[in-house]
């Protein structure tokens, strides 16, 4: 029999003993049939258990994908919030290594040679990143996934047979993924992180989320970049404004040149700026042998300043003789051996180069970009063109104010001494009418004074024909001498010059002076004078008359004195003449020809 719950067992009875006939032989075996009936419903309750496990697991898989996806989305988001190009590329390392827990993260630019120029890094505080080193270029299984442009998964770093190893002080690293970041269809860099913390390997899981987030930081970077771009051209602009303002208002060369290296140094972010102008060649060579750092900002700047570079074999040598500029990790000539990245630019307009500019940064620090380059190219060629409309105009106003000294000494020689030289001639013809000796006397007086007028008038005339451009000539040395020497003494002193003192040759310009320093030398210490006149003329020869009032040299000196005089005079191949008139005194005459 069966219950409705089942088949009933203990009712059934024992089976019937051996030999027996098996009556009720249908009843035997009810509990066999019921058996599939039991296995099925065995199978549906651990069809069910497998079901629910199944659908726990699936429930904790689509809510973990569904952390992950919301996880990403913040990282975009995070990601693409900022416009500046630094901040935005650690944004981008720091969502990665949230996303995947992983300990240690970089972003690798990829710059000229497809070379790393730049690397940010999250998870290496800043003493241990000065103890490791220069950062990474570009080798060893980075650059791996540089050349193969797709994503990398490594359980052990050390295992690759491109590994290089780490520098001493580096933190371990083991596992690895790497990821290519687009922008623009272009490879931007390399997206890197190692050692999760739960030191698990990466999974591809963790590839797919990371390179998803490498596509979205591909449009971010993008989008910071052409803000970037933006803003510098901008911030060039001004830079250049400024500089062409300046110069065009009249600021002198070296104010100019500090300018111009003071806003290359801010706008690149350099540790130094230089100017380097080219040295003059001694020996009558075409090119110059020498740069010379005329100007330098920042660094170690007062130690640079005057320091001589060598054309040959000189990365500012190469691009003053070539004028093209250079982006490079290291100078061909380093001065101090602290240099690293540079950027060195020709000053100049055309077939004409003034100078070199030189941006440097410190060693281990990220190279300059191609925009960079581009940027400081252009702000240079328009500085020196500023530079050399400065120069013209400065030209310009120069030939203006000689222009109107010539007038103006024109007009004194035409008329105004012209005039005086008449007054003069009528009072010379009065002074020989007049019978009152007493009138006479003061007319002489008079005639002599206008005569000091006319020569101080012709000494102007000369002194407004040599421009205020140039060195002081030999009519202000010899001045100068006569200053000095009778400055303190109770002698009065007539100094007359003509004609083009300042023509004289240089060593010809110092012989004067030494014979005119011996000769008032003389007559203050030695003669006893109370009168003492001056005269230095020009004409065919050089002619220097010097007259006292004194009692004569002494023997003593006239030997020593007078021997210097001749000699000198002998060497420029004059001669001296030493008299003494019939009232007195001494006449000393010191004659040289021109040459």
């Amino acid at each position: 029999m069966t219950t409705p719950d089942g088949p009933d067992f203990e009712r059934a009875g024992p089976p019937p003993a051996a030999g027996q006939p098996t009556a009720r032989r249908g009843r035997s075996r009810p509990w066999r049939e019921d058996l599939p009936q039991v296995g099925q419903r065995l199978s549906q309750e651990r069809l069910r258990e497998l079901l629910d496990e199944v659908g726990d697991r699936v429930e904790g898989i689509v809510s973990d994908t569904r952390e992950r996806m919301d996880a990403l989305l913040d990282a975009v988001l995070a990601v693409s919030s900022g416009l500046d190009q630094d901040v935005t590329l650690r944004q981008i390392v720091q969502a990665a290594i949230e996303l995947v827990d992983a300990r240690f993260g970089a972003l690798g630019v990829l710059g000229e040679g497809g070379m790393l120029s730049k690397f940010v890094h999250v998870g290496i505080d800043d003493q241990t990143r000065e103890l490791i080193g220069p950062l990474p270029t570009g080798h060893g299984v980075l650059g791996v996934v540089i050349e193969e442009n797709k994503p990398l998964r490594l359980a052990d770093l050390s295992q690759h047979p491109m590994s290089i190893g780490f520098p001493p002080h580096h933190p371990p690293m083991r596992t690895f993924l790497g990821v290519p970041v687009r922008a623009r269809g272009e490879t931007f860099g390399r997206l890197y992180l190692t050692e999760k913390r739960n030191g698990e390997e990466f999974t591809f899981d963790d590839e797919v989320v990371v390179s998803a987030l490498a596509g979205a930081a591909g449009i971010a970077i993008d989008n910071a970049r052409l803000y970037e771009a933006a803003r510098q051209r901008q911030a060039w602009l001004e830079a250049t404004g400024e500089v062409t303002a300046q110069l065009l208002g009249g600021s002198d060369t070296e104010e100019a040149l500090r300018l111009i290296a003071s806003r290359a140094r801010e706008l690149t972010k350099a540790d130094h700026t230089m100017i380097a102008l080219p040295v003059e060649p001694a020996d009558g060579a075409a090119e110059p042998g020498e740069l010379v750092i005329a100007v330098s900002v920042g660094l170690d700047s007062v130690e640079l300043t005057g320091r001589r570079v060598p054309v040959a074999g000189s990365t500012m040598g190469t691009v003053f003789l070539d004028r093209l500029p250079r982006n490079v990790l290291r100078l061909d000539f380093d001065l101090t051996g602290q240099f690293g990245p540079a950027m060195v630019l020709p000053l100049g307009t055309g077939e004409q180069i003034s100078g070199v500019l030189l941006t440097v940064r410190r060693p281990g620090s990220d190279q300059f970009d191609e925009q960079e380059l581009n940027l400081v190219s252009t702000f240079a060629d328009q500085a020196a063109l500023a530079l050399d409309r400065a120069e013209s105009q400065l030209a310009r106003r120069e030939m203006e104010v000689l222009e109107d000294r010539d007038r103006i000494a024109r007009d004194l020689h035409d008329h105004v001494i012209q005039r005086l030289f008449a007054i003069g001639l009528g009072m010379q013809s009065t002074h020989r009418r007049e019978k009152s000796p007493h009138q006479a006397a003061r007319l002489a007086d008079h005639i002599d004074q206008l005569h000091d007028v006319i020569q101080e008038i012709r000494t102007a005339i000369f002194d407004l024909q040599a421009g205020p451009a140039q060195e002081p000539g030999l009519r202000s040395a010899l001045n100068q001498v006569i200053s000095d020497l009778t400055g303190d003494a109770a002698l009065r002193t007539t100094v007359r010059m003509s004609g083009p003192l300042d023509v004289i040759p240089p060593d010809l310009a110092q012989d004067v002076q030494a014979a005119l320093r011996e000769a008032v030398s003389n007559a203050v210490r030695h003669a006893q004078a109370t009168e003492l006149i001056i005269t230095v003329s020009v004409e065919d020869d050089l002619v220097m008359d010097v007259t006292d009032n004194g009692v004569g040299l002494p023997e003593t000196v006239a030997r020593s004195g007078l021997h210097n005089l001749g000699r000198r005079a002998a060497a420029a191949g004059g001669a001296l003449s030493v008299t003494r008139p019939p009232a007195g005194g001494t006449r000393l005459i010191w004659t040289a020809p021109l040459p």
